[in-house]
């Protein structure tokens, strides 16, 4: 059992609304199979606004979509379009290559509305990562969720604490929630490389005191015990390691020519369109995330 790094957030604007980002981190690049961590919210929109992603592609990953509170529309160039609602979780395999846009439906966008959930991406394993892109939808009832010690723990994906998730995975992958009340404790299952992020709260592990908003990166965290002093809301993701990968904006992979491939092909208009959002797009930018 090893503590690695403590890790705070970066504010990222998305075009109008701000995310906590925590990774990829400089000298955290991944978590098991996971490179990208967003914090999303909690926030709160007047009517007539919202989150509101243009079109943009993805390659060689998978993104995973929960939400606390609130609501997203998620439409992709397979023609899904899925409301993704609170204890969902929305899983899209890149592949080969995806387009997808995340917005809200009309009659959200026409009241005053919150949005708070937390956004990841991990790695495919290369023999997977040219598979053909998939979109996966759960919901929250399809979630598995288990007492440890009177602590309610949702198993997302992964296995843990003698439960499955039905979310595909593609290589050891864990992913949990758990929710504490003031003086609770939650012993942390057996994970290869995890790290533990405070959503809400703030919580001690073995002692040691880890804040709001910020990750802990770990090594064989099985044995570690966290606890609360307040109500707290805790993720905890992890995996087996899949070594380097490269990542430019959205595209992520474990060869420098297939992401150069996938800027050349957004930029000429190769990826397909997303179906009901076909003219707005996210241009490439000049700079990696």
């Amino acid at each position: 059992m090893t503590i690695k790094e403590i890790i705070m957030p970066r504010e990222k604007d998305l075009g109008g609304f701000s995310v906590r980002r925590i990774l990829p981190y400089a000298r955290q690049r991944m978590v098991g199979p996971w490179i990208f961590f967003d914090h999303m919210g909690p926030a709160e929109f007047p009517a007539g606004e919202g989150i509101n992603v243009r079109p943009h592609p993805h390659i060689n990953l998978a993104t995973v979509t929960y939400l606390f509170e609130g609501e997203i529309l998620h439409r992709d160039s397979l023609g899904n379009q899925q409301p993704i609602r609170s204890g969902d979780v929305n899983l899209m395999i890149a592949g080969s290559g995806i387009t997808h846009s995340e917005r809200e439906r009309d009659e959200v966008r026409a009241t005053a509305h919150k949005l708070h959930g937390l956004q990841l991406w991990h790695a495919l394993p290369e023999s997977h990562e040219e598979i053909e892109p998939a979109f996966y939808h759960y919901p929250s009832a399809d979630i598995p969720v288990v007492k440890i010690d009177a602590v309610a723990v949702r198993v997302l994906m992964g296995r843990a604490y003698g439960v499955i998730s039905p979310v595909v995975t593609f290589v050891e992958t864990v992913y949990i929630e758990a929710y504490l009340q003031p003086g609770q404790r939650l012993e942390l299952p057996q994970v290869e490389e995890a790290a533990l992020y405070v959503v809400e709260g703030r919580v001690t592990i073995d002692g040691a005191l880890l804040e709001q908003y910020h990750m802990m990166t770990m090594e064989l965290c099985g044995g570690m015990t966290v606890s609360a002093a307040q109500e707290t809301r805790i993720a905890l993701i992890g995996g087996a390691s899949l070594g380097e990968r490269h990542i430019y904006w959205n595209f992520v992979s474990s060869r420098k020519e297939r992401i150069e491939q996938a800027k050349r092909d957004w930029r000429e208009g190769k990826f397909a369109k997303v179906f009901g959002d076909e003219v707005e797009f996210i241009s490439l930018p000049e700079e990696t995330v």
